[in-house]
């Protein structure tokens, strides 16, 4: 596949998950910060400082962007970093971040990775950015995290892992946020494939995907209109699918069943709702969660 935007430019959509975690690090709602104090370090410097006007950092993530998405995206980082912490406590022996972009896990949870490889996979152009930020900004980057550049739709996906020192058969974690609605169903699949075959015992897998209904364009999620104009605007327009009473027996094919499964609904309960029941926050739903670990 030749001419991908995300092959010769900074992905779009990484870098404005980036801008909305940044975004979120300075709320002072606890319903909206989600914790990521490292994102507000890797935004151009411009951005950076508009974020630190309150006025114009609501008008952006109110109003600017795709109704739901911002709330998503705090909720997804809320969510993923519970999964990453946990598998931290319980000493994976290796954490896999999938499409990993602007994503800071490696550094914000270094001190817990005692004993625990942590690798980024990402389109080398993205991958190079966000380093040259690091960089720039001072930061260092710990020996547990291993950058892996990767094309997951031309790429073979263990070799080039294997190559850059995972260990395949370990208890590890593999995170695919933000990744698999880009992806060919092929791509997908492979994917999903691979971490079958080199999944040790315990491991587990934490992604979001898109509802299948969005991709016919079916019109029956809040905020779905906006969302898909703004992904096809971007040139990363979304190509995979699940139907949600499919995802279990979706996941069996690869040998993962469900430990956990969660709709924009589910999300807004766990992150966006106050003691009184009231909810503060709506939640784009063309996106679901999912943590499913390696069946026994």
């Amino acid at each position: 596949m030749t001419g991908r935007r995300i092959e010769h430019r900074t992905s779009r959509t990484a870098s404005w998950t980036c801008v909305a975690r940044a975004a979120s690090s300075l709320e002072r709602d606890g319903h909206y910060r989600s914790g990521d104090n490292l994102a507000l370090l890797l935004v151009p410097t411009p951005i950076r400082l508009l974020l630190h006007i309150a006025p114009l950092q609501r008008a952006f993530t109110r109003f600017l962007v795709p109704k739901g998405i911002y709330e998503y995206t705090i909720a997804r980082t809320k969510y993923i970093d519970s999964v990453f912490r946990d598998a931290l406590a319980e000493r994976f022996d290796q954490i896999l971040i999938f499409g990993a972009g602007f994503d800071t896990r490696g550094l914000r949870f270094q001190k817990e990775a005692v004993t625990t490889t942590i690798f980024e996979l990402d389109v080398p152009v993205t991958q190079a950015a966000k380093i040259r930020q690091y960089e720039k900004r001072g930061l260092s980057v710990p020996k547990s995290v291993v950058f892996v550049p990767i094309d997951f739709e031309t790429d073979s996906l263990l070799p080039t892992l294997e190559k850059a020192g995972f260990r395949p058969n370990m208890r590890s974690l593999y995170v695919l946020e933000g990744i698999l609605m880009y992806l060919r169903p092929q791509s997908v699949h492979l994917t999903l494939a691979d971490i079958a075959k080199s999944a040790g015992a315990g491991s587990e897998a934490v992604f979001d995907y898109v509802q299948s209904s969005v991709l016919r364009r079916e019109g029956l999620c809040y905020g779905e209109g906006e969302i898909l104009e703004a992904v096809t605007k971007a040139g990363e327009e979304w190509h995979f699918g699940l139907e949600k009473d499919q995802v279990g027996r979706f996941l069996s094919e690869f040998g993962l069943e469900v430990g956990d499964h969660k709709d924009a609904p589910g999300l807004e309960r766990m992150y966006f709702t106050e003691p009184s029941g009231r909810i503060v926050g709506r939640i784009n739903e063309t996106h679901c969660l999912v943590r499913a670990r390696k069946a026994r």
